[in-house]
């Protein structure tokens, strides 16, 4: 029997692009692996529309469809490029799952239940490349009380988990989240604070450049010890899982509303040294916490490129060894498209995406909304 095929799409709190893999597995529920992996940057115009819809604006119902729209005819450009690549047919893949573009996320907020908004437009997805659609993962599990994210845990323990040591994975993209995954126990995770978003954000600002390359800009600098105590202070850094984040919270207007008068001593530069310092501790403090004996530390997301803050990662954990997930068969980008590829997988077996200790959901719930072919 030939293996089951879903195509995951995934675009994250960095807004650079889309990263689209077709994943494999077999009646038994087996991993195959990744067949095929193809990453799309967003052109400068949709890029600005999202970044804009990031906070609140005029005509943002009308934005907001037109960039769900744009976003979705990228999704079908990656599915077209990923069935090119394989010689696959649309029959041949049994659903898409697709992320969509993050552009609010306040569970539990307001009025109790709160909501997380991933831009997207399914039906035209599904249209465009005439193969089955499930999007939305995050909501129902938003409804049953719990944070919507980190989703990713379940698959990273079906694909990185050892029966004889305790691993930790990192996605470090805008945003960083940890999965710790015990022997024998559920896995467990939460986002741990900013991953690249305050990073890009800075080097947008000083050096009109997306990102830091290889973290080169960081290496130059010096971290400033009480700059970095201030941006430490923050609650969320301390407040215990299940917790999620984003945007809505670390951003540059965060940045600059902190005190100390950094802004008027400090050399762009130094700067950019210290977030990049804060990023690695609020990873490696939550993981000392919570599993000392971890024996390794996988990165993936577009932070595993970034050399100085993995060495940073590595400093902060010495007893642990900190290396990409392209070390144990899975290239740092394609893992949170597999992931996506792996919840539209559940959704069809009927089977719960969410892991409830790791969300603080109710229960465990099948995650997505279907659109047919």
């Amino acid at each position: 029997m030939s293996p089951l095929r879903c195509i995951g799409l995934m675009s994250g709190t960095s807004l650079d692009g889309v990263d689209g893999v077709i994943a494999g597995w077999d009646a038994d529920g087996q991993w195959h692996g990744v067949e095929a992996h193809v990453q799309l940057p967003f052109e400068p115009g949709l890029r600005a529309a999202l970044m804009a819809l990031q906070s609140s604006g005029p005509d943002e119902l009308h934005r907001a469809a037109l960039a769900a729209n744009a976003l979705a005819e990228v999704y079908a450009s990656a599915v077209a490029q990923l069935l090119a690549m394989t010689g696959r047919q649309p029959g041949d893949i049994a659903a898409i799952g697709a992320h969509g573009q993050t552009v609010r996320h306040q569970p539990g907020q307001h009025d109790g239940i709160g909501y997380t908004c991933q831009l997207n437009s399914p039906s035209l997805l599904a249209e465009r490349s005439g193969i089955a659609v499930i999007a939305d993962f995050r909501s129902r599990d938003v409804a049953a009380g719990g944070q919507g994210a980190p989703l990713v845990p379940p698959f990273h323990q079906a694909v990185f988990g050892r029966s004889d040591a305790t691993v930790a994975v990192v996605n470090i993209g805008g945003i960083a989240n940890l999965t710790v995954l015990e022997p024998g126990q559920p896995a467990r995770g939460w986002d741990t604070g900013p991953g690249n978003v305050l990073m890009d954000g800075w080097i947008g600002r000083h050096l009109a450049r997306p990102y830091d390359t290889e973290g080169r800009w960081a290496a130059q600098g010096r971290v400033d010890r009480t700059l970095l105590a201030h941006l430490q202070a923050e609650p969320y850094l301390a407040q215990r899982a299940p917790k999620s984040t984003g945007r809505d919270l670390f951003h540059l207007d965060w940045l600059d509303a902190i005190g100390s008068g950094w802004a008027a001593r400090l050399s762009p530069v130094d700067v950019q040294a210290t977030l990049c310092e804060l990023t690695a501790l609020s990873i490696a403090d939550d993981l000392r916490r919570v599993a000392a004996d971890a024996h390794e530390l996988l990165v993936c997301g577009g932070g595993a490129f970034n050399t100085h803050l993995m060495s940073r990662l590595q400093a902060a954990l010495p007893t642990m060894q900190v290396r990409s997930t392209e070390h144990v068969g899975l290239p740092p980008l394609q893992v949170e498209a597999a992931a996506f590829a792996w919840l539209a997988r559940q959704h069809l077996a009927g089977r719960p995406g969410n892991a409830p200790e790791v969300t603080g959901a109710r229960g465990a719930r099948i995650l997505g909304a279907f659109h047919p072919a």
